[in-house]
């Protein structure tokens, strides 16, 4: 990277971010993200998703800064001595979910999850799924609100909430987690290799319809969804060393 990096300054909707996209693009200049060394993105952690799912095709870099408290994947919001903490940053390099899923209706979706990916009861009634790792049924009836793959970055999100584990940035692991399971009773879902196959199949589709949503952007009414980690996209988030990604998972674990 340069020393002087071509910057392109993203805002989430907030009059805050906006303000503030203007005050650093008047410091550092401002230009397309296609053309920028480092994009970095003004909001909170579901603008930086939003950023990452827009611009990660570019392979740009992403510094994010979030407006108030600190973020967990972003850095604390200061004006001054940017270029500094850019160039002194550490990188977390992120490989997101690729999620197929085929719906009801016999379309095939895909999408992107850095998060997670998760499959979700869509009426009162539980979900029947069955689910397989690298071609061989595992389970052969999960009986739940619902179930997630997560990646380590996304670990401390939806999945740490729906008391799945918390993953170690750097352990090629992904989580396989239950979302209230009611049988197998005691199943607390897997730990599983990153290049995993995670193949679920709605097993009632049209008594107990299930959605499936990778991070955001949710397809209604699938029969089957498959889960990879995606190997060809790749992201890098830069994070001020006293706030890397990897310290922040470790923090996680011990908070009270």
């Amino acid at each position: 990277m340069s020393p002087t990096p071509r910057i392109a300054f993203l805002a989430s909707q907030t009059d805050d971010a906006r303000a503030a996209q203007e005050v650093l693009a008047a410091l550092h200049g401002q230009c397309e993200p296609d053309e920028a060394d480092v994009l970095c993105a003004l909001g909170g952690d579901g603008f930086m998703l939003q950023t990452l799912h827009r611009h990660g095709s570019l392979g740009k870099p992403v510094f994010g800064m979030k407006l108030g408290t600190v973020g967990f994947l972003m850095n604390q919001f200061r004006e001054d001595d940017l270029l500094a903490r850019i160039a002194a940053a550490e990188p977390a390099v992120l490989h997101p979910l690729e999620m197929i899923a085929q719906t009801e209706s016999g379309a095939t979706v895909g999408s992107l999850a850095y998060n997670e990916v998760s499959l979700l009861r869509q009426t009162r009634q539980a979900a029947h799924l069955s689910i397989e790792l690298n071609g061989k049924l595992r389970l052969d009836e999960l009986i739940a609100d619902g179930v997630m793959v997560a990646t380590a970055a996304g670990s401390t999100a939806y999945n740490y909430s729906a008391h799945g584990p918390i993953l170690p940035l750097g352990a090629n692991v992904v989580a396989l987690t239950p979302i209230a399971a009611f049988r197998p009773r005691r199943w607390r879902g897997a730990l599983l290799k990153a290049d995993t196959e995670v193949r679920f199949r709605v097993l009632d589709p049209y008594k107990r319809p299930v959605s499936a949503t990778a991070d955001s952007h949710e397809v209604r009414d699938v029969v089957e969804v498959t889960i990879r980690e995606s190997r060809e996209r790749t992201v890098r988030l830069l994070f001020d060393p006293e706030h890397n990604l990897e310290e922040r998972i470790l923090s996680e674990q011990f908070e009270a």
